[in-house]
């Protein structure tokens, strides 16, 4: 992985943002930012959300004359392990140059360490453990969900124990609190 992509998910991972922008941004501000290529899908007039390939964005309105509020960004890192180079868009790779086709978390792990940037592990749904664990950053209230174990129909064959699935923002104190409350 060139240093250059790693030092992209160290700062989604740190800010909550990519390109500057983020989960509360208007869906006008993310084409800024990320350019005008994208699928959109949108659930009547009260939802919606764009795929630009690595990354996707979702926003809610109360009605179709309200302006829309984001509700959160993910990353989905598994896609690049099909080697689509659709994937990464065109802003992304301009900024940060080639992405490898995985991201091993214990590479971004130590990467954010040493710039004190701590992940903490928190229970995962029942459903999901043992095959994905998910860590939390409170700062930048950022889930990194990773591969925890390979089970029959539980994860993608393209990807291995410890790869990156998945990175979200927001994850609020309140999601955390009540997903520790559900493990017990």
């Amino acid at each position: 992985m060139t240093p250059y992509s790693l030092a992209f998910y160290v700062d989604v991972v740190t800010t909550g943002s990519l390109l500057g922008v983020g989960p509360a941004d208007s869906p006008d501000r993310v084409t800024e930012a990320l350019g005008s290529s994208f699928a959109e899908n949108s659930f009547g007039k009260g939802s919606m959300f764009r795929d630009y390939g690595l990354a996707e964005f979702s926003w809610e309105r109360t009605s179709g004359s309200a302006p829309w509020t984001g509700l959160h960004v993910t990353l989905q890192v598994h896609r690049l392990a099909y080697r689509d180079p659709h994937v990464v868009n065109d802003a992304l790779r301009a900024r940060y140059g080639r992405f490898a086709h995985r991201l091993r978390f214990d590479t971004l792990r130590r990467l954010l360490e040493r710039r004190g940037v701590p992940l903490g592990e928190i229970p995962e749904y029942p459903c999901n453990a043992p095959y994905f664990r998910t860590f939390w950053q409170p700062d930048s209230r950022v889930a990194v969900t990773v591969i925890g174990a390979h089970g029959e129909n539980s994860t993608p064959d393209n990807l291995r124990v410890g790869d990156v699935y998945s990175i979200r923002a927001p994850m609020t104190p309140e999601e955390v609190t009540a997903l520790r409350a559900r493990a017990g």
